[in-house]
């Protein structure tokens, strides 16, 4: 389930049957070659970004990333890539689901690249937590589908872009022990195009409300 807001021009996907091969073509993309890294925050900003983090984002998401508010996500942890390309889009107003603009366009328009960039690693280094269990049975379907998908459906694996722990990799973000309510408001989002991204459009349209309700329940239980 790719939460990466960069493909905002592609076309929607028209059928099941292009799923998979696209899913895996852009985990191809993004698993080969060097990606091109900003330089790190100097001393300066990292301390601006740390007390920001403390004082303004950690109003909903916690001081360190791991907020008990299961309206907003646990930023622990996270791709420092994904983070910054999220509050670049904010900035934009390039994201368009219901919080974004409610909360984050206006949280994000006056932060530069430099702030940016510190603020995805401060969180990027703070300790992830996992979240509560819920029933056995749910996280035990929800993890069949992250590993596998849904073949019959046209729902590929989870795990083929967030990787086999959850952890995301490179721009892929991290979705272990992330909000049960989180991951399903961002897959409805997902799947009425509200969060324009055509590969998760397309995996979201063919999941069933009980998938995503398992889905969830599993990745909130991971470390």
């Amino acid at each position: 389930m790719r939460t990466s807001e960069t493909h905002h021009d592609r076309p929607l996907i028209p059928g099941r049957a292009q799923i998979l091969p696209l899913l895996v073509c852009a985990a191809a993309l993004a698993s080969g070659g060097s990606p091109l890294h900003a330089e790190e925050p100097d001393a300066s900003a990292r301390a601006q970004a740390q007390k920001l983090a403390v004082t303004v984002c950690g109003t909903c998401h916690g001081q360190e990333g791991n907020n008990t508010q299961p309206k907003f996500p646990r930023l622990a942890g996270q791709n420092p890539t994904y983070l910054a390309a999220q509050l670049k889009a904010f900035r934009s107003q390039g994201r368009g689901d219901p919080d974004a603009i409610s909360y984050m366009w206006g949280m994000a328009a006056e932060l530069d690249d430099d702030t940016i960039a510190a603020l995805a690693a401060y969180y990027a280094g703070q300790k992830p937590e996992s979240g509560p269990r819920a029933d056995q049975a749910a996280i035990t379907r929800g993890r069949e589908i992250y590993e596998r998908g849904i073949p019959a459906e046209g729902v590929p694996a989870c795990s083929s872009c967030h990787g086999a722990d959850a952890h995301g990799q490179q721009d892929f973000p991290r979705l272990a022990g992330q909000h049960e309510q989180y991951i399903l408001k961002q897959l409805g989002s997902f799947q009425s195009n509200m969060r324009k991204v055509a590969i998760m459009h397309g995996v979201a349209q063919n999941l069933r409300a009980a998938e995503m309700e398992s889905v969830a329940a599993f990745l909130q239980s991971q470390p």
